[in-house]
């Protein structure tokens, strides 16, 4: 034998098992990231809510397939009134125009209210709160002017090959949308 070099060791039949599974494991592992970069690359869509087809019925809150939904509330700023009175923050007929849990219609209190000057206040939503339950959309389409609606976040949303969402939504508003434009912005005052 030559110096340097060692003779290799027989190989028994439990490393023999264990380094088949590692290479089972691996490929597998392989195969799965393949297959989903593939449909990923080859369907290039997500799903996503128009707000002109949603009526707002509460079932983005309970039929997501995540514990908090990926469904939340979107502002859009430019056509808000910043109302003293919104009719998205508060409740119909609130006790007083202030911040308190009894006034507020959003069940987790994710709308936030901030005096900017007499007589506008800015609402914004925490997100981390807001559970796509549709309250401060219905009342802000109802009574104010639309600003408030529904969108599905994408950092969130797991992108399911059919929506549990999308299978239950009465008003058929969720599709899917191309992912290169995956917010449906709403730019106009609903009626």
């Amino acid at each position: 034998m030559a110096a340097g070099l060692s003779q290799e060791e027989p190989v028994n039949r439990r490393q023999f098992l264990r380094g088949g599974l590692r290479v089972a494991a691996m490929t597998g592992v392989g195969a799965l990231v393949g297959a989903l970069a593939g449909r990923s690359a080859t369907d290039g869509t997500v799903w996503q809510i128009d707000p002109a087809r949603c009526l707002r019925c509460g079932q983005c809150a309970t039929e997501c397939v995540l514990e908090q939904s990926a469904v939340k509330c979107v502002h859009t700023h430019a056509i808000c009134g910043y109302c003293e009175l919104c009719t998205g923050y508060f409740v119909p007929d609130p006790n007083a125009l202030n911040t308190g849990a009894e006034n507020q219609l959003c069940p987790t209190a994710a709308i936030r209210r901030k005096y900017v000057e007499d007589p506008y206040y800015e609402y914004t939503i925490d997100e981390n709160l807001c559970i796509g339950c549709g309250k401060c959309v219905e009342g802000c389409n109802r009574f104010g002017n639309g600003s408030l609606y529904l969108q599905i976040r994408h950092d969130r949303c797991l992108n399911c090959n059919e929506c549990s969402i999308a299978r239950v939504c009465p008003g058929d508003a969720i599709h899917r949308v191309p992912a290169r434009h995956p917010y449906l912005l709403k730019t106009t005052v609903s009626h």
